[in-house]
């Protein structure tokens, strides 16, 4: 096994852009951390003779639980499931929870790696996403933290649209203030940045927001812009561009995130968790009442789907094109066969001769120029209802 997801439910607030599971309401926190220690230990048979390598807090705001209550959780795992003797256990943090005194208190915990949601350092873009912290908790918390932590990551987000002088929502983020959020993560010296363009989900704020003409929608362009100076600042700056959205100095990559991506096994607590084996994925139900109460009766709220070999074939490909392992061809014949190796290489002609994949040592690769198109181009390579 690689690891243990922790699911936290909780956000102070709604940002605009966010579709995850979450409530605003705390009323229900303590019977939700009791919960999740029960299915903590309802699930220690899915471990078994495995080593726990990772546990992730995330949310939500996992930030919003009282240290006891991470400790609690923390040493539930460790009382049912064998651990790695240095097992990186992250925290998911908000900037306005990351108080000095917060801040010490995990230090003198298991968490050994922080990941602090800033999005951005400047007041505007945090105002247009709602986000609860402001601009000078942001760089406050990290000041702080770096004291404390070595490693530490840190959520950023481009191409958001910038408001315009005269009020007008038609602007966006211009590539001179993208640089400056950039260069003030870069000024901490901490080892890992997750980044990722602006998304509108549906059901968003956010969605709304655009819809009524109150916020510009992102644009593809500016966004694609965003990303190769992105790419190319962390780059000279000693940064690996391992996962389309990650970057990491070296040894401090996500050890949680890498897992998914090479595809083992993990098991997902809490509400909205997924959870995977090797052969199937599950899924708990994605309401907070009806998992407290599910729980309290012993008894797991999630759904089942066996993986199909098209499945696996397609989510191989999604996760291989995204990082810096790419797709083994010799694992594709290997483990799904000529069929599928003959469907893949046809399908992915045209991308070699744009220049967009490449092959090195039998493994394809997205090029520099093709990285921002990693996910439409994986879209292109799947194999639906071969079986």
């Amino acid at each position: 096994m690689s690891g243990i997801y922790i699911h936290i439910p909780f956000c102070k607030q709604a940002c605009h852009y966010c579709d995850f599971h979450f409530s605003t309401s705390m009323k229900k926190k303590e019977e939700m951390v009791v919960a999740l220690a029960k299915e903590i230990r309802l699930r220690k048979s899915e471990s078994a003779n495995e080593l726990v390598e990772t546990i992730y807090f995330g949310g939500g705001t996992p930030s919003v639980l009282t240290s006891d209550q991470i400790n609690f959780l923390i040493d539930e795992v460790y009382n049912n499931y064998s651990v790695s003797e240095n097992p990186e256990i992250t925290l998911e943090a908000n900037p306005d929870d990351l108080s000095s005194e917060r801040i010490l208190e995990l230090s003198k915990s298991k968490i050994n790696r922080l990941s602090i949601g800033i999005q951005s350092f400047f007041e505007d873009d945090l105002q247009l996403m709602n986000r609860a912290h402001n601009s000078v908790e942001a760089q406050k918390c990290l000041a702080e933290a770096i004291q404390y932590f070595e490693n530490i990551s840190i959520d950023l987000i481009y191409a958001v649209p910038d408001p315009s002088q005269n009020g007008e929502q038609t602007q966006q983020m211009s590539n001179e203030k993208w640089k400056q959020n950039i260069e003030t993560a870069l000024s901490f010296g901490i080892p890992h940045i997750s980044s990722y363009a602006l998304t509108v989900e549906p059901k968003t704020a956010l969605k709304k927001l655009i819809q009524t003409g109150k916020i510009a929608e992102p644009n593809d362009e500016v966004a694609q812009e965003h990303f190769m100076i992105l790419v190319e600042t962390l780059e000279e700056n000693g940064f690996i561009h391992y996962e389309l959205s990650n970057f990491g100095k070296a040894n401090y990559f996500s050890k949680n995130n890498s897992a998914y991506w090479l595809g083992k096994k993990y098991i997902g607590i809490g509400p909205s968790a997924h959870s995977y084996d090797g052969v199937s994925r599950s899924w708990n139900i994605a309401n907070n009442p009806l998992y407290i109460k599910a729980i309290n009766a012993d008894e797991l709220p999630n759904e089942v789907e066996i993986l199909s070999v098209s499945d696996r074939y397609n989510e191989y490909i999604m996760t291989g094109l995204r990082t810096i392992w790419g797709v083994s061809l010799d694992k594709i014949q290997s483990e799904f066969g000529p069929t599928y190796f003959d469907y893949l290489m046809k399908q992915a002609q045209k991308f070699l001769d744009d220049e967009l994949l490449f092959i090195e040592n039998n493994i394809l690769k997205p090029t520099k120029k093709g990285k921002f198109l990693t996910d439409g181009i994986a879209s292109d390579l799947f194999l639906v209802n071969l079986e």
